[in-house]
């Protein structure tokens, strides 16, 4: 796997998330790996391999898992516990209601990349969005560069 060659790079995490990939990742190499053995055994026994569909299924559970594995243990062996302090600078964990130039207020939680959910208004520190405003504070003009251009920002408020 070439992900595990790779020098870690940071990944922001809040407690609760970095407990709930160890616990994925406990279930994972627990027991998914003993489901798929077992389906993979069960796969074998019916015959010849090259046409058993249930055997190539089980093969592509087996891949889907350990590669889901490599890149759970890379983000936990990667991961910055985030906790949010209160401040009137944007950081990841902070709460930042922004004004968009010509239209309404949007408020956004700038969280990592592991956590992002657009629809919880939960983006992440390398979204356009998320690169703009960090480390910027209340009444500053931004500009996020997005794949449709750029959009302009006023920050009315940082928790």
């Amino acid at each position: 796997y070439y992900i595990l060659l790779m020098t870690p790079e940071k990944t922001y995490l809040s407690q609760e998330k970095f407990e709930a990939l160890k616990k994925e990742l406990a279930h994972l190499t627990t027991v998914r790996r003993r489901e798929v053995a077992e389906k993979l055994e069960y796969a074998k026994s019916l015959g010849d391999l090259s046409e058993n569909s249930e055997y190539q299924e089980a093969r592509e559970d087996q891949a889907s898992v350990e590669e889901r594995i490599a890149k759970v243990e890379y983000i936990i062996r990667s991961a910055e516990i985030v906790s949010h302090e209160s401040g009137d600078t944007v950081s990841i964990g902070s709460k930042v209601t922004l004004k968009r130039e010509g239209g309404g207020e949007e408020i956004y939680e700038i969280v990592g990349e592991e956590e992002s959910d657009i629809a919880q208004k939960r983006i992440s520190n390398r979204s356009p969005i998320g690169v703009a405003v960090i480390g910027k504070k209340k009444g500053d003009e931004v500009i996020a560069r997005t794949p449709v251009g750029e959009k302009h920002y006023k920050i009315t408020r940082v928790e």
